[in-house]
């Protein structure tokens, strides 16, 4: 496609859009569309800003001299469809009507394919989601909890696990479809999981189960759980923010914020010690267990995430699983990269692009 250059990259949030021009793999420009929340409110459902939000995006593309013309392929993120596996997807009516409709839940992130395939319908080219949230490959023996009740779900922050991965893969000369590594995505929610063969093979709900986190509980003893949720101190609206938003280094410290906890131990604080040493402590224990599951065999273990950054948690977490492989740490998560590497495997030929009705059960 002559004078076609550009990937047009469109990561929706609550309040907003995040947009970025790449070529190749390099970001020419990108910038954050803020919508202020009054505005936000107007709009009954999700879906309705969808007009909205694409007239902001296009005129920003004229603002900065882009031409629709210019664009090869645009990608967003993808939202709460149906379970499916981890892939580039073509945006198609079967995956808009879900998308739409918010299949297992409504979020910001559902505008992603819905955005792009109105601005590649303009500029005539292809669109594409990639890695989203509903990414489930997990095997069925791990969707067993113990409680007929309450099966184990795939939520997992995958489009940064699988792009750190083939990251590393590349750094070591290895397949990405060839290896098998142990991630751990340490952010406000923390992930872990064990990635083989390209597959994500099991992971913890970092809202339920796992290490605690910056701002979540997770796995929690049972027993003492009923117990308190009877106490009848709460209800339920307060409970479920006590444990997703008010727990873990926030229950604690009273901050989110690991370079505040960093501050708090460098003044002399023991608690602050402890509490972020316990957090690094179950982030280890989870990478042991999940290392279990690809029977030890382990290319690499992966520390990514914002809390990536912090040299006391990897060095904590290091020290206690390098006996497993060589830990490799790629703080941050760049998912704008991401989600414009995963367009431009399959324009350049890479990977063909999959299906969405074709992958999952419709």
């Amino acid at each position: 496609m002559i004078g076609r250059k550009y990937v047009l990259v469109i990561n929706p949030g609550s309040t907003s859009t995040k947009i970025a021009i790449y070529q190749g793999e390099n970001c020419v420009v990108s910038h954050n569309l803020s919508h202020d929340s009054e505005e936000i409110k107007k709009y009954n459902k999700i879906y309705d800003q969808k007009d909205m939000r694409t007239d902001k995006i296009l005129k920003w593309l004229e603002e900065n001299n882009i031409s629709l013309s210019e664009l090869q392929g645009v990608v967003g993120r993808g939202g709460l469809l149906r379970p499916m596996p981890g892939g580039t997807y073509k945006v198609t009516e079967a995956m808009l009507e879900d998308l739409k409709l918010g299949y297992q839940g409504q979020h910001a992130s559902n505008l992603g394919g819905i955005i792009a395939e109105e601005i590649g319908k303009k500029a005539g080219v292809t669109s594409f989601i990639v890695d989203p949230v509903a990414v489930d490959e997990v095997d069925e023996v791990a969707r067993i909890s113990g409680l007929p009740e309450i099966p184990r779900r795939s939520l997992v922050h995958a489009l940064n696990v699988k792009a750190v991965t083939r990251r590393v893969c590349k750094e070591l000369n290895k397949s990405f479809w060839k290896s098998s590594f142990v991630v751990a995505h340490i952010g406000g929610g923390i992930t872990v999981s064990p990635v083989k063969n390209g597959r994500i093979l099991d992971c913890n709900n970092a809202n339920e189960e796992g290490p605690f986190s910056p701002e979540r509980a997770a796995g929690l003893p049972v027993g003492d759980l009923v117990k308190l949720i009877f106490s009848k101190k709460y209800d339920e609206k307060e409970f479920r923010k006590k444990i997703i938003g008010e727990g873990g280094l926030v229950g604690y410290l009273g901050t989110n914020d690991a370079r505040k906890v960093e501050k708090m131990i460098e003044a002399g604080d023991e608690k602050a010690l402890l509490v972020f040493k316990a957090m690094a402590y179950q982030i280890a224990k989870e990478i042991g267990a999940m290392a279990t599951v690809i029977n030890g065999k382990v290319d690499g273990i992966i520390l990514t995430g914002g809390v990536a950054y912090d040299k006391k948690i990897v060095d904590w977490i290091s020290q206690m699983v390098e006996f497993i492989a060589p830990v490799h740490v790629v703080p941050g998560e760049d998912e704008m990269l991401a989600l414009a590497q995963g367009a431009l495997r399959v324009i350049n030929g890479q990977e063909n692009a999959k299906i969405y009705e074709e992958e999952v059960q419709m």
